[in-house]
């Protein structure tokens, strides 16, 4: 076994598969959506729907697959049921598909100008 390695990140990983079902999930705008409104806190259906522009059952189906996926959780309050994301991690790979989609349009993107640039540009 390779000490160098974090645990998981080696290529014989048994968490590459799974690493590709957490990729396939990811792989639909609406769900990407969801995780971009879910990064400030939680949010209930009704909310998450007029955010994300879809009708309260669509964004309930996709709630249920990211729910069994173990990218959200939520609390019931009442009769309304709040989503928030599960842990950090799928925000951050949305956040970096999103950095990386910058760079497919060429120059420098929007997330390696700093603060200075951006204010004076």
């Amino acid at each position: 076994m390779n000490a160098d390695k974090p645990c998981g990140l080696s290529v014989d990983s048994g968490f590459v598969e799974l690493a590709v079902e957490v990729f396939a999930m990811l792989a639909d705008a609406t769900r990407v959506r969801l995780i971009l409104a879910l990064r400030d806190g939680e949010m209930s259906v009704n909310e998450l729907a007029e955010e994300v522009g879809k009708s309260q059952a669509a964004v309930s189906q996709h709630l249920a697959k990211m729910r069994l996926a173990r990218m959200v959780s939520t609390r019931q309050q009442g009769t309304r049921v709040f989503y928030r994301l599960e842990n950090e991690h799928a925000r951050q790979l949305v956040a970096d598909a999103i950095f990386q989609a910058e760079h497919s349009l060429g120059g420098t993107p929007r997330h390696h100008h700093t603060i200075t640039e951006t204010e004076n540009p």
